[in-house]
């Protein structure tokens, strides 16, 4: 990695560069809130937002992507290839860039899955410094900070940019679509001072270290049963959340009967059909049940593969919750043992 300065008024050259060679996809305004969507003036470009509405997986593991065309006389597969256009992501706060990189473990890992492996080789990330909201908790799993899995990534030191470069590829698209500057011992001790005003900005920091073990612990504990009373089981949480990966697979026959396609979807392990299987009958019935999966899951299950939580602490599922059920309200419930409101 090697570190660059960039004046602020330089991003729109940026953009305007990458264009001519990429799809450029960023944060712009939707009403009130912020979605990322393919950037067509660099002026939309909003690298001030708080956090979008839907997380960056979107375009790696789209909400309905099909998968194969097929002819059912013939019992076979007409067009199953995988590709993704050449982009770059740009804007992504710490917390989506490691989301990726857990989800990297799930379809790039003992089973490679072809679709999602097409859109990450076809993607550069361009990360950018954010601020804690009230709804954050990033820092309790120590995903507030990202030093891989980017290209570039630029850290908001008022009128420039402090410009980590961790790829090849990234260093060469800096030289060619931007003026940069060699960093100076003030810029170091102006990023390494804004960095701790970061840290500092953040709501007191869970205590996370003993929840595996109180996870073990507190399988009947009655916070599932409160939980359950409150959940509606709407799969907001799922849908919002970046690092939720499951899904559903349909087929989709055409008018004739004789061709069709195959899709998958996003899916929730809240919706009451998620956990039914034949004759009836549902391995997780109640609403108490699905959220109790749902923790144990992201907190305990995927820990014990992959030694890291599956939970980036962006704070999309408290604001999209009708029922206001909160994770850090959750864990908080669990430590303490008190009620999760």
């Amino acid at each position: 990695m090697f570190f660059r300065v960039m004046d602020k008024a330089r991003i729109a050259d940026l953009v305007r560069g990458l264009s001519t060679e990429y799809e450029v996809i960023g944060p712009v305004a939707k009403g009130e809130r912020f979605t990322f969507s393919v950037i067509e003036d660099p002026a939309d470009l909003r690298l001030d937002f708080d956090t979008t509405i839907l997380p960056p997986k979107k375009f790696f593991f789209p909400p309905e992507e099909r998968m194969m065309r097929f002819r059912v006389a013939d019992n076979e597969v007409v067009d199953d290839e995988a590709f993704a256009s050449p982009r770059v992501l740009f804007g992504l706060h710490p917390c989506d860039i490691n989301a990726l990189l857990l989800m990297d473990n799930v379809f790039l890992g003992e089973f490679e899955d072809p679709y999602y492996k097409a859109y990450r080789d076809a993607t550069l990330l361009v990360g950018v410094s954010c601020s804690p909201r009230e709804t954050c908790f990033c820092n309790a799993w120590d995903t507030d900070e990202v030093h891989w899995g980017f290209d570039i990534f630029l850290t908001d030191l008022g009128d420039r940019y402090f410009v980590s470069v961790r790829s090849v590829m990234g260093a060469e698209l800096l030289d060619r679509h931007v003026e940069t500057s060699p960093i100076t011992a003030e810029d170091t001790a102006e990023f390494q001072a804004v960095v701790r005003e970061f840290k500092r900005a953040f709501p007191a920091k869970l205590d996370t270290s003993q929840l595996p073990l109180l996870l073990d612990a507190k399988f009947d504990d009655p916070v599932w049963d409160e939980l359950g009373e409150r959940c509606l089981s709407c799969g907001a949480c799922s849908m919002v959340c970046p690092t939720c990966y499951c899904f559903d697979v349909r087929d989709d026959l055409d008018p004739d009967q004789r061709s069709g396609e195959r899709k998958r979807v996003w899916d929730s392990c809240q919706f009451s059909e998620f956990s039914a299987v034949a004759h009836g009958q549902t391995f997780r019935e109640s609403r108490a049940s699905r959220v109790k999966y749902r923790y144990y899951h992201k907190q305990w299950g995927y820990l014990s593969k992959f030694e890291r939580v599956l939970c980036v602490g962006c704070g999309r599922c408290t604001h999209a919750c009708l029922a206001d059920i909160s994770p850090r309200e959750v864990v908080t419930a669990l430590v303490e043992g008190s009620e999760a409101r």
